[in-house]
């Protein structure tokens, strides 16, 4: 409840802000004059924004199985799925949470956690983890992803993806007007120029909203990171398998769950990276267990 009551305020936060800055600086009356309704494109830009994070959110469980192959252990067939299930519930524990689903996929070495409730996620974890890594370093990454779940992460980067798609759908739309009106002179309706400028306004923005989001992601993963030490007592095995994981190939993660993973590949620039460097990582953790 207090997760939808957060994503209602946001929303209307983020619509109350942009139309606070069209008057501040005149935009409202400027696009009235010219026939465009600014509250009307505000409540579109916050409505398509915030609807298709929303919706990804609540299907995160269902996609998460779907691309990745992951198998729920409802009964443990062997010893380690039964360790892993009853880590996992020790864990959950004592982080004050519900059990999550446990499930298994087969992959490199990696883990994430994934869903819309605390009460109700879903943490998965690679056969190449569970047969690289010992219990102890196991147990520090699904420390890790318990984490995640706890602190609610999985709906903090949902709200902040839906408030950095409302200001790229408005801003675009506003830009595109004018270079429609002003550049190509377009009396009625609009142009050609008008959805070719939202076009290219959406992929730049898109790009800078990237950033922002991946930035807060980053932020996110020393949370985690500290919160494995807490359960555990020690921060110690986190830095084990942190270190082990940089030796290793992480399992490819689908682009919608590599935020939620333990590690990724950050191959195409660190500014687009969900996870900061494990060299960080294990730096923070270290300066926590001396603190």
């Amino acid at each position: 409840m207090k997760r939808i009551i957060l994503f209602l305020a946001t929303n209307i936060a983020v619509m109350v802000v942009l139309s606070i800055m069209s008057s501040v600086l005149g935009l409202n009356r400027m696009l009235a004059a010219n026939g465009l309704n600014p509250s009307g494109l505000l409540v579109f830009s916050a409505l398509v924004g915030f609807t298709g994070a929303i919706i990804s959110l609540l299907m995160s469980k269902s996609i998460a199985k779907w691309s990745t192959g992951a198998q729920v252990i409802d009964s443990p067939r062997n010893e380690s799925e039964s360790w892993l299930v009853a880590t996992v519930k020790k864990l959950a524990d004592k982080a004050g949470i519900g059990m999550p689903e446990v499930a298994l996929y087969e992959g490199e070495a990696n883990a994430f956690a994934t869903g819309a409730f605390r009460n109700s996620a879903l943490v998965a974890v690679s056969t190449g983890l569970l047969g690289s890594m010992s219990r102890e370093e196991i147990e520090a990454v699904l420390g890790h992803e318990i984490a995640h779940v706890s602190n609610g992460d999985m709906v903090t980067l949902t709200l902040i993806q839906g408030v950095v798609n409302t200001f790229v759908v408005f801003l675009s739309r506003v830009a595109a007007f004018f270079v429609d009106r002003m550049v190509f002179r377009t009396e009625r309706g609009t142009g050609p120029g008008y959805f070719i400028t939202m076009i290219v306004c959406q992929i730049l923005l898109g790009v800078l909203a990237s950033i922002i989001v991946a930035w807060f992601s980053r932020r996110r993963e020393f949370r985690a990171d500290a919160g494995s030490a807490h359960y555990l007592g020690t921060p110690q095995p986190m830095i084990h398998a942190l270190a082990r994981l940089g030796g290793l190939a992480p399992g490819e993660l689908p682009k919608s769950l590599t935020g939620f993973g333990i590690t990724d590949k950050g191959a195409i620039a660190s500014l687009f990276a969900t996870h900061p460097p494990i060299e960080a990582r294990i730096r923070a953790l270290q300066e926590q267990r001396a603190a």
